[in-house]
């Protein structure tokens, strides 16, 4: 049976009385100048405005001309009246945007021709006054629809209207994807099918009056959800919205006079969200279910207000119905669908309808998106003085504009800066389209190479009422320090339409050479391939978007798929209330999203995609130590081309009262992940793939220490953690290399976080005396990065001719150190300074390879070599000395003055003992013990606990006393916890604890 066979019964009479249009707000209401833009204007094209002229020509020809002489941009169509009579084809990442004191209006003319009649063999059977392309066809070739990568397309602040006589005429076909949208548009569909057909991405103060709905719709383009704000329906025939797998995310939607809201198709489910909507006489049901008891199909209502809505909801299939609580309710909760009640409760299939009456209808929701300046006091950045040729420095022009004025408008351009532009708290900067406006930085920019702490591009103000919208923040590939942005704005800031470019959805600009990342500026150099295939560029940067101090506010429709970041999003130490509206988050390497110590956010339809060759191994999301947050219709999908399972979609560890509303955990493989939510503290697992809701509350989700001397599991699911080390109060570390992940293990919590995720492998792990967590680091130099006007180059130093891991590849980068203070990871990072070795007289400790791999038997004279220089912690009195075996090693001995040191021959298996003097010299090698692999630990009695495929337990003398069998082979010892006798082991996946008396 052909889809949408029920339009073949369409009933043409006249609907319901529709309200009296005003108009709608016209966003724009004068013109802004754009040398990149193209106007429709009579001055341009053969046009008359006064709703008489047929414009369909001259109209398609301007959206012609923006796609064929810039490949992306903007249409700008003055205030007027433009008629047409046929469908308007609008390609890829061109946007129609109206300007002046009301907005423009297209009207599809009475009776045009083909709008009469039904098409079988379209998709939506109909006919489209505006369609949504992929590219443009020639004329009788077929049309390619808008799809998966369908980017940047949009109408904005124009209003459409369909006159009789095209009684299947549809004002949009709409099935684009990122950054497409409709905003600022009232449809007036009268007696036409339907304002809109198959949704993409999201729209934003979208009005449909009359029609026999306002939406119908299949699953968006490629298959996420679709995000509606602030939308009004009045008057449909049928119903507002008619629906199948259309991942409805649906906040402040008012609806009046029709015989349904949502009209779920038979047969077919829906994950439905909706909140802080008002529903007023409906005369059916509010909500049409269809896949009852199936877990594909998710219902959520929350805060919703009804007047004469006798029903709220209907089932197709077992005729059952919920009634409303009266004349005039309110929808406080309605959840229906699979359903988990706890981490640790069993999945049911259940209705949760808690409904209140009222006496009178509340005051209307307040939307928290904010309006624009008014238009007279916005300064244009070009006139400014910026060039956006994508090859002039505009720092000085963009920042002196910053500080100069509060509302800057930014034409089209790609604006070069070396610098970070930070913002002022009332700045706000306005583009139109993010992939045509960007801000961005060439490769090997200074101030973004070499080793240190994130620098951002942009950075808010702290606390500041800021606004970002309609531009791209481009970091390129070889800036390690990069960030794109550095968000720390209050509650009331916003952004949208931003495009952290880099990797996928990049576009050419028509007549500009590019390189890789799609910048104009950067080498076009060609991609450097490593050995799975991926560019060596991948994961080196910071965090695209850093939320963080505080910061808040409203996020919407954005876009992070920069490959060359370590993650698209990053939230931590905010309580600052945020919501989000539509973020995908696709293709990084090792994680998409992270949140860490976030409390009072909401998110709604964020996406997640991990692409075959760069996220394989991806973790999609970290929850970390976060409170009070909802995630409503939440996406996670691993692409076709991924051979490789992966365990789960979120890894979380602490928090509480986080409720997942209708998420959808998917693949079109046999790889999807096999869990959506694992809990890494009390290693509780979430199986359902799909589910209504899940709420996490308060439980405990620590773990029990046993009794001395048996081994208990701690968190498991890492790749070859090792280098583990403990501070002072107990706390431990750890890490993964290639993940280039940093865990602490908390003595007081007795849980695990996520520390630092940089784009610096860690080689090695210890703490000063004062609690700074030390890290050996790998450091490569990027190719064209200058210091002092020549490439970074390192050789190796003479010690590394001794062994076999100096070859192969394992040559030309730095074991550089860094430090962070625990407390403040993130603001803490900074690199630890070389001095000369003996320069401290008084070691508190030197930290040296626990073990060292040498096959050319040189062990015994290698290791009590006196080393030239060392790094010196912040403590200064900690010392690690520079040594090329750092370069392999995954811990760190000990070495403290007057005591002895223990490491590991690893080529013919054996540890030995050294002696140490206060200037952190090592000599008087001893054999200790025939036993040795990565680690040894040694506790307050003096034993010693060598890993070498298990734990040997020796005394000070080398004798064995025992051994403790370890369900992995362990590859790091410390000793930590309250009082430091615990005995933590790390394996190749797992961290486990073992009580010494």
């Amino acid at each position: 049976m052909a889809l949408f066979v029920f339009i073949q019964n369409v009933c043409l009479g006249t609907s319901a009385p529709i309200k009296k249009d005003e108009g709608g707000k016209s966003i724009y209401p004068a013109r802004l100048q754009d040398s990149d833009a193209v106007y429709f204007t009579p001055e341009n094209f053969k046009i008359k405005a006064d709703g008489k002229t047929d414009v369909s020509d001259e109209l398609q020809a301007a959206i012609t001309k923006v796609k064929t002489e810039h490949n992306f941009g903007v249409l700008f169509i003055p205030e007027g009246k433009y008629l047409v009579s046929k469908t308007i084809y609008i390609p890829t990442a061109v946007r129609l945007i109206g300007y002046g004191k009301n907005r423009p209006q297209i009207i599809l003319a009475k009776n045009s021709p083909g709008f009469q009649t039904e098409y079988e063999n379209d998709k939506g059977h109909a006919k489209y006054m505006f369609w949504f392309v992929s590219n443009l066809s020639k004329p009788g070739d077929e049309v390619h629809d808008a799809g998966a990568s369908t980017f940047y397309s949009s109408i904005s602040n124009i209003n459409l209207k369909i006159e009789d006589g095209n009684p299947y005429a549809v004002a949009m076909r709409t099935h684009f994807a990122q950054h497409s949208f409709i905003a600022h548009v009232d449809v007036q569909i009268g007696k036409g099918l339907a304002g809109m057909f198959d949704v993409g991405n999201e729209m934003e103060d979208v009005r449909f009056f009359g029609g026999q709905y306002g939406i119908y719709t299949t699953k968006p383009s490629p298959g996420w959800q679709f995000m509606m704000v602030d939308t009004y329906f009045e008057g449909q025939r049928e119903a507002a919205i008619r629906t199948q797998e259309a991942g409805l995310t649906i906040v402040r939607m008012n609806v009046k006079n029709v015989p349904a809201v949502i009209s779920i198709n038979p047969n077919y489910h829906e994950k439905l969200f909706m909140e802080d909507c008002r529903f007023e006489d409906v005369r059916s049901a509010a909500i049409i279910i269809s896949n009852e008891d199936n877990a594909f199909n998710q219902i959520n209502l929350r805060n919703v207000v009804c007047r004469n809505v006798p029903v709220l909801a209907s089932y197709r299939r077992s005729g059952k119905t919920t009634p409303g609580a009266g004349p005039i309710y309110r929808i406080k909760n309605f959840t229906n669908g699979l359903q988990i009640d706890g981490l640790d409760a069993e999945p049911q299939y259940k209705t949760i309808n808690e409904q209140e009456k009222l006496s009178t209808l509340p005051e209307p929701f307040q939307k928290d998106i904010p309006d624009f300046p008014a238009i007279n006091t916005w300064a244009n950045l070009k006139a400014l003085g910026a060039k956006g040729d994508g090859v002039t420095d505009d720092t000085q022009a963009i920042q002196a504009a910053v500080d100069k004025y509060e509302t800057i408008y930014v034409p089209q351009g790609w604006y070069r800066v070396s610098q970070t532009i930070k913002l002022k708290p009332d700045t706000k900067l306005i583009g139109l389209n993010p992939i045509a406006t960007q801000f961005l930085i060439a490769d090997n920019t200074p101030a973004f190479g070499g080793f240190g702490a994130p620098v951002a591009l942009l950075e808010s103000s702290k606390g500041g009422d800021n606004i970002l919208s309609g531009i791209g923040l481009c970091t390129s590939a070889d800036n390690p320090r990069a960030l794109a942005c550095k968000w720390m704005a209050g509650e009331k800031s916003y952004m949208n339409d931003v495009k952290f470019v880099g990797g996928h959805g990049s576009m050419q600009r028509i007549g500009m050479p590019t390189s890789k990342t799609g910048t104009a500026t950067a080498p076009g150099r060609a991609y450097s391939r490593t050995q799975n295939g991926g560019d060596a560029s991948w994961d080196t940067q910071y965090w695209s978007l850093w939320i963080t101090d505080g910061g808040g506010g409203t996020f919407k429709d954005i876009w992070s798929a920069n490959t060359y970041a370590t993650a698209g999003t990053y939230i931590s130490n905010t309580q600052t209330p945020g919501r989000i509206y539509a973020m995908s988050i696709e293709h990084h390497v090792r994680n998409e999203v992270r949140f860490n110590n976030v409390a009072n956010w909401k998110v709604y339809a964020m996406q997640m995609e991990e692409e075959s060759r760069e996220s394989t191994e991806c973790q999609p999301m970290e929850l970390e130590n976060s409170s009070n947050m909802v995630f409503a219709n939440l996406y996670m999908f691993r692409v076709i081309r991924v051979n490789k399972p992966a365990p789960y979609s979120i890894r979380k560890s602490g928090g509480k009262n986080i409720e997942m509303l209708n998420v959808h955990n998917y693949s079109q493989i046999k790889y999807t992940s096999t869990l959506p939510l694992y809990d890494i503290n009390s290693s509780t697992e979430v199986r359902p793939w799909e589910f209504a809701r899940l709420y996490i509350g308060d439980q405990n989700n620590t773990v029990n220490v046993p009794a001395n001397g048996s081994v208990t599991k701690l968190a498991t699911g890492f790749e070859f953690a090792s280098a583990a080390c403990a501070d002072s109060k107990g706390n431990v570390y750890f890490s993964e290399q290639r993940m280039k992940r940093i865990y602490k293990w908390s003595s007081v919590t007795r849980q695990i976080s996520l520390l630092a995720d940089y784009p610096w492998e860690p080689l090695s792990l210890a703490c000063d005396k004062n609690d700074n967590l030390l890290v050996v680091f790998k450091y490569v130099p990027k190719p064209g990065y200058l210091v002092n006007g020549k490439p970074e180059k390192f050789d190796n130093p003479a010690d590394a001719s001794g062994t076999s891991f100096s070859c192969w590849g394992n040559s030309g980068f730095a074991s550089w150190a860094y430090s962070i203070n625990p407390e403040n990871a993130d603001e803490s990072i900074q690199k630890l300074n070389t001095i000369p070795m003996g320069q401290v007289k008084q070691v508190y400790k030197a930290l040296y390879p626990a073990h060292r791999w040498r096959d050319y038997h040189d062990f015994n004279t290698v290791t009590v070599n006196k080393p030239t220089e060392c790094f010196v912690a912040p403590d200064g009195v900690t010392i690690i000395p520079v040594v090329y075996d750092l370069a392999r090693s995954t811990a760190l001995a000990q070495a403290y003055p007057g005591k002895p040191m223990y490491s590991s021959d690893e080529y013919d298996k054996r540890t030995v003992s050294t002696t140490v003097n206060n200037e952190g010299y090592i000599s008087d090698l001893k054999y200790f013990a025939e036993r040795g692999e990565f680690a040894s630990a040694t506790d307050a009695q003096g034993n010693v606990y060598i890993a070498d495929g298990q734990v040997y337990i020796y005394d000070g003398t080398g004798k064995q006393t025992g051994e403790i069998k370890v369900p992995e082979r362990p590859t790091g010892l410390t000793f930590g916890g309250p009082g430091n006798n615990t005995l933590y082991i790390t394996s190749h996946n797992s961290l486990f604890l073992v009580k010494i008396k």
